[in-house]
């Protein structure tokens, strides 16, 4: 993995640093002797920074008077050493308890916070793609410019494979245009959008800015390539950690693995106990076999498949279903509440009519009044497959919907790309796709060479295809989230076409699904923006 620091600290700074970090050094690091409160608001704001970690806890809580961070580390303690006995202690009791019981929910009692920066987005995916025990946090491309140079040099990820092939000129030139193309278009497109909607009396200067600049950099986000270099942070537990570094092990990248690499040489210095089988010649067998069932089933594939043309598709299609989905579900309702079998009380449903299966519904629902007010269990009796064809910009923010189950095809440039609508009324489309069509054409000079390192090559705007597997009860929280006004545009409509396809067969079961929004907006973030004003103004006046 290439080491892409953000900056170099001074030795005072390393010194400050020193207890409550890994390493001052290197680009994957994790957090110690810091209390949870400290660490949750640090990653807060790490994916809304352009800063590093360690220079946010630096800047905003170890310099900063009204943050206390002394008062708050510290616990009243005079020195570290009695918190220092306590963590070695900790690490041994929970030693004894993993070599006299062999229980791997016991490695889900001790977790971490670990910083990976500098990673690609091809990484970034797969940190991400572990659904339990892991909760990552990446860095916004919505509010934060991806353009600024480090050593006169756009942050990405120069591909070892391809680096040391015929390629590495071509791929620097495209992915530098990329980013040009990204930079140049920033301030032309921004006039565009603050004349589009121009400032009301009723927002704010900030509001009205952050909104506008929100939108710019949604819009534009398409030409940023998978090579772009992020930030993630991450917590998880032992035991998911564990799980996590076998599966980077077995990536078909090298990055990955190099990443999965520093990530065990960090959490060996923070949950030693509950990580040290993956890298055991156990973790290593199961990294192996997990690497080897993929190129196996791969060739398989190829081999049924490789001859037929993909079919022309929706973006979303609602392939499968359950179309005894209303009767399972007032079924589920009702066992809680009596001593019969399952079988005995759907032997009973059968048998309601329409308007008495509604009725228990509606009352097992009850009166929503905002979306956290999500239906129960009985809602995870149905579920519902989805095949999706989406940019690969709204994929990321729906990839992270971890209680479901999707599985990714390859990033590929084949599926063709998405050009917002307001490029287009800004006259600055020609420009934009110009750059995607060059980008597409090295992606498939590469891809000829080395179709795993290719996908570095495509930018966000490109499509993507995955199918998701979901209950009824995540259904109501995607959709009503996804689909809220401060949301991308792209994602909006993927969870506004999921609503529309399950109402179309189930209409009875997302009656209760108050809080999707179908409409459209100018700037998603306005309303948003406008909320924090108030919250602002409220906090001045206490």
């Amino acid at each position: 993995m290439q080491e892409f620091l953000e900056e170099s600290l001074t030795e005072q700074e390393s010194l400050l640093l020193h207890p409550f970090i890994t390493n001052s050094d290197r680009a994957v690091f994790g957090l110690r002797n810091l209390p949870e409160v400290v660490k949750g608001a640090l990653f807060s704001r790490y994916s809304r920074s352009d800063k590093s970690l360690r220079r946010i806890l630096l800047d905003e809580f170890i310099k900063a008077p009204e943050a206390s961070f002394a008062r708050i580390v510290s616990g009243g303690s005079d020195n570290g050493a009695d918190q220092l006995v306590a963590i070695q202690q900790a690490e041994a009791f929970y030693d004894r308890v993993l070599i006299g019981y062999g229980d791997d929910s016991v490695a889900e009692l001790g977790g971490a916070h670990l910083a990976c920066e500098g990673i690609s987005n091809i990484a970034a995916k797969a940190l991400e793609d572990s659904r339990l025990g892991i909760s990552p946090l990446e860095k916004s491309t919505r509010y934060v410019p991806f353009n600024r140079k480090i050593n006169g040099r756009y942050r990405y990820y120069r591909e070892p494979s391809i680096m040391t092939s015929s390629h590495a000129q071509r791929y620097e030139a495209t992915l530098d245009h990329l980013f040009d193309t990204y930079t140049h278009l920033i301030e032309p497109l921004w006039s565009w959008v603050q004349k589009y909607t121009p400032q009301d009396t009723t927002t704010s200067e900030r509001a009205y800015n952050n909104a506008t600049k929100a939108k710019t950099l949604d819009l534009l986000r398409g030409l940023l390539p998978m090579a772009t270099l992020t930030n993630v942070g991450l917590f998880g537990n032992g035991r998911a950690f564990e799980y996590l570094l076998v599966k980077l092990a077995a990536s078909p990248h090298p990055e990955v693995r190099t990443l999965g690499a520093s990530m065990q040489q960090e959490l060996d210095q923070i949950i030693p106990s509950f990580v040290k089988r993956a890298k055991t010649e156990r973790g290593a067998q199961y990294s192996r076999y997990l690497s080897t069932n993929w190129g196996r089933t791969q060739l398989l594939a190829q081999k049924h498949l490789g001859q037929i043309q993909p079919a022309a598709s929706s973006t979303v299609q609602l392939v499968e279903y359950d179309p005894d989905a209303e009767l399972k579900i007032v079924a589920a309702i009702l066992y809680p509440h009596t001593n019969l079998t399952f079988g005995q009380i759907q032997e009973y449903v059968v048998g309601l009519s329409t308007q008495e299966r509604v009725e228990i519904i509606n009352t097992y629902v009850g009166d929503r009044e905002s979306r956290f007010h999500r239906p129960g269990r009985a809602f995870e009796e149905t579920y519902y497959t989805f095949d999706m064809l989406a940019d690969i910009g709204a994929y990321r923010d729906l990839h992270r919907h971890r209680v479901l189950t999707q599985e990714r095809q390859h990033y590929c440039v084949h599926h063709g790309y998405v050009v917002p609508t307001e490029l287009e009324e800004a006259n600055l489309d020609q420009t934009y796709r110009k750059a995607l069509e060059y980008a597409a054409e090295i992606t498939e000079l590469i891809s000829q060479d080395l179709p795993d390192a290719a996908q570095y090559v495509v930018p966000f705007a490109y499509r993507v295809r995955w199918r998701i597997k979901l209950n009824l009860r995540e259904v109501y929280h995607l959709v009503e989230l996804r689909s809220s006004r401060q949301g991308h545009p792209s994602y909006r409509t993927v969870a506004q076409q999921i609503y529309q396809q399950i109402n179309a067969v189930h209409p009875t079961l997302v009656a209760n699904m108050h809080f999707v929004d179908l409409n459209d907006y100018a700037l998603e973030r306005l309303a948003a923006e406008q909320r924090i004003d108030t919250k602002l103004q409220q906090l001045h006046q206490s």
